[in-house]
């Protein structure tokens, strides 16, 4: 089945709710991480791009001395907390996002109503909770820049209780139209690289494969732990910094043979992109899923049906996106051939007896937007 963005529009929704118009609103969208997955929080590279499913979200100030939140996508649904007793573990679900970045945000507010709308798809690995978090940070006030993309990252860490990489929030607030951004997080730079496939005749086809994609389960956070584990016990302070591995036990070894590995994918394919050669990017897509199925060990079987049926539908190269664990999955392909190689994926699924998968064409999107 095939997806397209809709336009959130929280005004119209705070309108509904709270029968009134907000003071401020801001978008911010999901985001496709083309390469350089789990290397955020290991000092390395990434290059993702936003994608043009946003997460909108509208606010007003009051003096109720409360926190309301409401959601386009639960009509009738409220949380309401006051906002002196706002700490972790005290919103749960889709309202721990915005309330992570009122939390984050401080003092300073005697009443915040605030409407979400997304049409990020929930579960598939995209970022819709760094795109609403981020949002509504920007609804806030927040400068637009690194900072915030801090400080959306401290919410979701600290608040919610993911312990994610700032590869999501820098992606969904600081992207680009037409280009990958090149994130050095030793460096702490985010550089845009053009990104304009459309122009080499080609797409980037995102596969959501429905299946569950959850992170806060612990299976993330171990892999986090696996790979700090592995730095220390070479004596560096981040794999980014590691030459050898030897002497490293498993599943160290492991977790940081994709890590240095996947830095280097991410150098490879900048150098590519920047030499006009997209369609080379192809086998490095493959081979860092094999990377991510084999030495980190964060794919299911959704994931690697699906990058295996777009490789033999013609895709020059495949791989999961995100966190692993479920979520989506990316194929470069021939412009001609997007679709086909979509209804390959769908057929697989199909013979297997499983949920009908969600695909959609990608383009390179900008990042956060203030105003509605």
């Amino acid at each position: 089945m095939r997806l397209e963005p809709r336009g959130p529009d929280a005004t119209a929704t705070f309108h509904d709710a709270f029968d009134e118009n907000p003071d401020a609103a801001a978008s911010a969208p999901g985001r496709v991480n083309l390469l350089g997955e789990h290397t955020d929080y290991n000092d390395g590279l990434c290059l993702p791009i936003a994608i043009g499913f946003r997460a909108s979200v509208a606010v007003r100030r009051n003096e109720s001395g409360r926190l309301r939140l409401v959601s386009a996508q639960r009509p009738g649904e409220q949380v309401d907390v006051p906002l002196d007793a706002l700490a972790p573990g005290t919103v749960s679900g889709w309202a721990a996002y915005p309330a992570s970045a009122v939390w984050a945000h401080g003092a300073g507010l005697s009443g915040l109503d605030v409407a979400v709308d997304s049409d990020v798809p929930e579960g598939a690995g995209l970022s819709s909770s760094a795109a609403l978090t981020c949002a509504t940070l920007g609804a806030l006030g927040h400068p637009v820049d690194l900072d915030l993309a801090r400080l959306a990252q401290r919410a979701e860490n600290d608040f919610v209780g993911v312990p994610c990489g700032l590869m999501d929030q820098l992606a969904s607030t600081l992207s680009c139209a037409d280009a990958a951004l090149l994130f050095d997080v030793a460096a702490m730079t985010a550089t845009p690289v053009v990104f304009d496939l459309p122009r080499q005749g080609l797409e980037l086809l995102v596969v959501d494969t429905c299946a569950p994609h959850v992170l806060a389960d612990g299976s993330y956070a171990r892999r986090r732990q696996e790979c700090h584990d592995a730095a220390r016990a070479l004596g560096v302070p981040s794999l980014r910094l590691a030459v050898a591995l030897d002497g490293l036990a498993e599943p160290g070894l492991s977790r940081a043979r994709h890590v240095t590995t996947e830095i280097a994918r991410v150098s490879r394919a900048v150098d590519l992109l920047r030499r006009g050669d997209a369609r080379a990017v192809g086998p490095l897509l493959s081979a860092s899923h094999a990377s991510l199925r084999d030495d980190f060990e964060v794919t299911v079987p959704h994931l690697d049906v699906a990058v295996v049926a777009a490789e033999q539908a013609g895709a020059h190269g495949a791989r999961m996106t995100g966190g692993g664990f479920g979520g989506s999955v990316i194929a470069l392909v021939e412009t001609a051939a997007a679709e086909a190689v979509a209804t390959a994926v769908e057929q697989a699924f199909g013979a297997r007896g499983w949920a009908e998968p969600r695909w959609f064409l990608a383009r390179a999107e900008a990042g956060l937007r203030v105003g509605s």
